[in-house]
């Protein structure tokens, strides 16, 4: 399934140093095609003056969100001098890192017409904003920079998980330890607990966008460590913030 295929984050000039063109190629493809086939729903589901919305599920079962998105922020990016796309969606386009890769960036760009193109973007922002997951924005300033993860409550980037594995469950972890605990050490493992499902497990710092702010603790999350602080007394309080 083409929202399976791994969406290769580097250059193909990168690439060609990692030993890994091969996967770069087949990324490239994906784009390029998720790129066409956004250019034709839109094609065939804009009568002129809307844009029907039934076009979205469709492409995001086929292709899924992150690469959609990227297909879409390079686009915004390649066209930043453009007007017709909104303040808001050029902002959010730059957050996405896209590698300058050449003439390939512009092979994936999507040609439809810009002001159209702006609604689609507001569609396919929208869809993603009501998945609620958490993001930099319910994080502690800096967090993955400068504080100590050890006995905090941790959010994992979608960018980490399947897209058949994201929801703010499996998003909020209790960091145990490991020397990724601490923003300046060499080690990057942490060891840690989802409050989802109590599944514990190693990840790096680098998985995590940073520390939970404690305004953002679902009730569920609350009762989740309220259990573990019960079972592990020796772990001593949880830390928010």
């Amino acid at each position: 399934m083409e929202k399976e295929i791994y969406l290769y984050p580097y250059s193909a000039a990168e690439a060609r140093t990692r030993n890994e063109l091969a996967l770069w190629r087949v990324s490239y493809q994906a784009n390029e095609e998720c790129a066409r086939d956004i250019e034709e729903h839109i094609r065939t589901h804009f009568d002129g003056a809307h844009l029907n919305d039934s076009m979205l599920q469709p492409l995001l079962d086929k292709w899924g969100y992150k690469r959609i998105n990227f297909v879409l922020a390079n686009t915004l990016q390649e066209l930043s001098y453009d007007g017709r796309f909104s303040r808001k969606n050029q902002e959010w386009a730059k957050a996405t890192f896209i590698p300058q890769d050449g003439t390939h960036n512009i092979s994936l760009m999507v040609k439809s017409h810009p002001a159209v193109l702006d609604g689609f973007v507001n569609m396919v922002r929208e869809a993603y904003k009501n998945l609620g997951l958490f993001g930099p924005q319910h994080c502690e300033p800096n967090s993955f920079e400068n504080l100590d993860y050890e006995g905090r409550v941790l959010v994992l980037s979608p960018d980490t998980l399947k897209e058949s594995c994201w929801s703010p469950e499996n998003q909020l972890w209790l960091a145990h330890d490991g020397f990724g605990c601490s923003p300046h050490a060499i080690g990057r493992s942490i060891r840690s607990t989802c409050l989802g499902d109590g599944e514990q497990t190693r990840w790096n710092r680098t998985d995590f966008i940073g520390v939970l702010r404690e305004e953002f603790l679902p009730d569920w999350a609350k009762e989740k460590l309220a259990e573990l602080q019960a079972e592990q007394p020796d772990m001593g309080v949880m830390k928010m913030t």
